[in-house]
């Protein structure tokens, strides 16, 4: 989507892993990034994740901002730390909200049985804070857009099953969903002040294809 001699934005493709994994061993951004880029990567997180200064899941697509410089990966990771970074997503949640538009603050931590899973939780967690808006509401499902003022691991998807209303399609916080690989989420939206300019910057992802036939399928 963008790319200078400090940083890229890349848009992820659903079913790809970020980077190198249990189970995941090739195939993942970070191999691509590193064919794109060679070593022009920031070394702060070592040799498994050069570059990535925040992830999104497997199967959520969208944007994603890769630092190349180190000085690049210290600023953006500042921003992330501050909440002065513009991420925002949209989803398709199970059911029908009582409120069109809302506030989840619910701090999130370590599943306590399965450590695979995160769940809202007062014991060893952190402090997280997910607004939403309906886009528009179907008769089974709402359509949502969705701004993150904190970055927990799998923030969106812990906190909608929290109110009930599991991401479509999440087999993990919900169930799946006939003909769709994982959850209905995309990282829409990116925005971040230049390490090197100080300029913002914004850039926008349109919906992928599988996510528009989910739509289409709810107006039918």
């Amino acid at each position: 989507v963008y790319e200078d001699a400090d940083l890229l934005v890349v848009n992820k493709p659903k079913g790809m892993v970020v980077h190198p994994a249990p189970g995941h061993a090739t195939g993942t951004l970070v191999h691509a990034l590193l064919y794109h880029c060679g070593d022009q990567l920031s070394g702060i997180n070592g040799v498994i994740r050069p570059g990535i200064v925040h992830r999104i899941d497997r199967n959520t697509s969208g944007l994603l901002m890769v630092a190349k410089t180190d000085a690049a990966h210290h600023s953006l990771s500042a921003q992330i730390q501050a909440h002065s970074f513009t991420r925002e997503y949209q989803a398709v949640a199970v059911g029908r909200f009582r409120e069109p538009s809302g506030t989840i603050d619910a701090p999130i931590g370590r599943h306590p049985v399965d450590r695979k899973k995160m769940c809202v939780t007062q014991k060893n967690s952190k402090r997280a804070v997910t607004h939403y808006e309906t886009i528009l509401a179907y008769q089974k499902a709402t359509h949502l857009r969705l701004r993150l003022e904190t970055g927990r691991t799998h923030q969106i998807r812990v906190h909608l099953a929290y109110l009930g209303h599991p991401v479509l399609g999440d087999d993990v916080y919900g169930k799946p969903y006939p003909g769709l690989e994982g959850q209905c989420l995309h990282a829409a939206k990116i925005g971040f002040v230049h390490p090197t300019t100080g300029q913002y910057l914004e850039f926008e992802s349109p919906l992928p294809d599988y996510f528009r036939r989910v739509l289409r399928q709810l107006r039918t």
